[in-house]
């Protein structure tokens, strides 16, 4: 029986002792997990502020960001929040729900 030694690659550092190092397969890629929208709905029951605070308190937009987003929602009826994988995604739109709002999850693209 005979073993096969690991292939070797030689480093080459300018000098004449060069070290070897085994070359290794790099790892495999892992694809992203698929997109999903936040979406903000238009409610005709909570103040700008209530609005605004939780944006601020559950996610990682500032204050300026989030009352544009809630000022889209109450003009054209719905604002994206934020893009994230689909647990993340069911995560806001529950504590979004503990808020009293209104909040959707849909695939992004």
């Amino acid at each position: 029986m005979t073993t096969r030694e690991p292939e070797i690659e030689h480093a080459s550092s300018g000098s004449e002792n060069a070290t070897a190092t085994a070359t290794r397969p790099a790892p495999p890629r892992l694809d992203r997990l698929p997109p999903y929208k936040v979406l903000l709905h238009n409610d005709d029951v909570n103040e700008v502020g209530h609005v605004v605070a939780s944006i601020v308190e559950l996610t990682p937009l500032r204050k300026e960001e989030a009352f544009h987003r809630t000022v889209e929602a109450h003009e054209t009826g719905v604002s994206l929040i934020l893009v994230t994988h689909k647990e993340r995604a069911e995560l806001y739109r529950d504590q979004f729900r503990t808020k009293r709002l209104s909040v959707s999850i849909e695939p992004g693209e």
